[in-house]
């Protein structure tokens, strides 16, 4: 076996079981973690295309296919947590532009508090 043929499979082992362990994200994450996961899926893109760029090169089927495959995944789960990303920004703001809100007969009001330098808003239940 050849340094190429051996560097080749250990790239595409990694990168394949990378990707098989890449967790999935849930809706109710933080942004921060998001934002993260979200730059997880777009470096293993990256990862996955220069391993399909490495089988072109070594003219070898197989790294090109996972390679390419690897990457299309990968860009996909991309767009997707950017856009569920967005929609979660937007629904935050919803949330804490309103002063009050009433959920199950009682009603919660809208504060606001400085920690570090930084504002943050919370509800408290008023009744």
């Amino acid at each position: 076996m050849t340094l190429k043929v051996l560097i080749s499979s250990v790239l595409a082992v990694s990168m394949v079981g990378g990707l098989i362990a890449a967790p999935t994200v849930a809706s109710a994450q933080s942004s921060s973690h998001q934002q993260k996961n979200k730059n997880n899926w777009r470096n293993a893109a990256y990862a996955s295309a220069g391993l399909g760029a490495l089988g072109v090169l070594n003219k070898n089927s197989t790294l090109t296919l996972i390679g390419v495959g690897g990457a299309l995944y990968s860009a996909n789960r991309y767009e997707q947590d950017r856009k569920s990303q967005s929609r979660t920004d937007r629904a935050r703001a919803q949330m804490f532009s309103r002063r009050s809100f009433t959920r199950n007969g009682h009603t919660y009001r809208r504060y606001t508090t400085t920690k570090h330098g930084s504002k943050y808003y919370y509800f408290k239940k008023v009744s």
